[in-house]
């Protein structure tokens, strides 16, 4: 069950016919439900239903306050919810355990109303046993029912265009309607970047544009008829999986906007860049009517977030990643993951909290707090960056406080 609904405000300004004291019941129009209700003399109309963003119809000053403090009150009920899954590897468990709390993960959410889990790709890592999206998407899909899986995301520099798409078809086929192509590019360390590849002669560098330019034309099937690849089909089903390109960098943002694809930002990666390019992708998006493309652009935002009973539990949580951060920082890479308790030893004490600064667009590298401060600032995030979904990325230890912190955010992002 969906619990995270768009909501679309059309507010009927002007000379509107005058006001009855009790307006229409809740009516049905093309699958949406209409509830109307009256506010400051206003009729104001209100359809909820899926996949819907808001419809503003005013310039008005004073109007236009009117449905700021309306849209302020239901803005949180807009936004849709999702989960990156990195499968951390937690003190006392061995990498067996690591992927199968990932698939409790994916049964907990879908009940909790969550749209997507997404999962990682990472290497060579000692604390993040997650390297292989596709086969976690396929168990993941198999445990669930209606929660959209996907990748978070592929690594595309690392193989080739025809060998993702068929991949991701075969799901695509399996799962119809579940499954999410989430592309990306990343290095490891050298000798895995050289271990991934084939050919071992030289050094490979990945042409990042002709290879999502390839994928996209190997899902939308419109080789020109002089190229050799023009002679393959990719056979699938009728309609492609839905592609979304991630990223952290001013050249994701322009290859998403110059395809027409959503495009997915790693604020935990590049806090400070986040407006900006978010904005470019926005104001320099081209529309597609291509199968793998879309019309208007969707953005989402990924952030680093933990949620507990208290703040202060909160930053326990929060304390293995924060030193694995230090770690990083020094060039430690093949640490792992400790405890909260053992990680609050090893920093002196728990780590700060991070307030978002209201209005820059910036997100903390941890959004860390109670239901009601996690619920304030992504909030606030969202309507600040204009995203209507935020994917929610945890390296928590502790399996069980995991599981609470999506139960804790979910209870504060309920549908109307």
């Amino acid at each position: 069950m969906v619990v995270f609904y768009s909501f679309r405000l059309n507010l009927l300004m002007g000379k509107s016919p005058p006001v009855k004291s009790n307006p229409p019941p809740a009516t049905r129009r093309n699958n949406f439900t209409i509830k109307r209700f009256i506010h400051n003399n206003l009729n104001i109309e209100l359809a909820i239903g899926p996949e819907l963003g808001f419809g503003v119809v005013s310039k008005e000053t004073e109007k236009q306050q009117i449905l700021l403090n309306i849209k302020k009150k239901i803005h949180l009920y807009s936004m849709d919810l999702s989960i990156v899954d990195l499968s951390p590897l937690i003190p006392g468990q061995t990498r067996h355990d690591a992927l199968h709390n990932s698939i409790e993960v994916a049964q907990h959410i879908e009940k909790l109303g969550y749209k997507r889990i997404w999962f990682a790709e990472h290497h060579s890592t000692a604390w993040v046993v997650g390297r292989a999206p596709e086969v976690m998407m396929a168990a993941a899909a198999a445990h669930t029912s209606s929660i959209r899986v996907g990748s978070g995301s592929v690594l595309l520099n690392q193989y080739s265009p025809l060998k993702v798409a068929e991949e991701f078809s075969t799901l695509h086929e399996l799962y119809p309607n579940r499954v999410d192509v989430g592309i990306g590019r990343a290095n490891t360390d050298p000798v895995t970047d050289l271990a991934l590849q084939q050919d071992r002669s030289k050094r490979f560098q990945a042409n990042s544009d002709e290879q999502i330019q390839e994928l996209v034309t190997w899902f939308n099937d419109d080789f020109p008829r002089d190229h050799p690849f023009s002679q393959i089909t990719l056979h699938t089903l009728e309609t492609p999986p839905p592609l979304y390109l991630l990223g952290s960098s001013p050249w994701s943002a322009s290859a998403a906007s110059q395809l027409g694809l959503p495009y997915v930002f790693a604020g935990f990666i590049n806090q400070t860049g986040t407006p900006d390019i978010l904005s470019d992708y926005h104001n320099n998006f081209e529309p597609s009517n291509s199968p793998i493309g879309i019309e208007s652009p969707k953005a989402i935002l990924s952030v680093h977030v933990v949620c507990a009973d208290t703040e202060e539990e909160a930053l326990r949580q929060l304390a293995p990643i924060t030193l694995m951060y230090r770690y990083l920082s020094k060039g430690i890479t093949d640490a792992k993951l400790p405890t909260p308790d053992n990680a609050i030893e090893e920093l002196g004490g728990l780590p700060k909290r991070q307030p978002y600064e209201k209005g820059s667009g910036i997100p903390p590298r941890f959004i860390g707090g109670t239901p009601e401060q996690v619920h304030e600032e992504l909030s606030q995030l969202s309507e600040d960056l204009s995203i209507d979904e935020i994917i929610i990325q945890d390296l928590m230890t502790d399996h069980s406080a995991r599981l609470h912190s999506y139960e804790l955010i979910a209870s504060v992002f309920k549908k109307i």
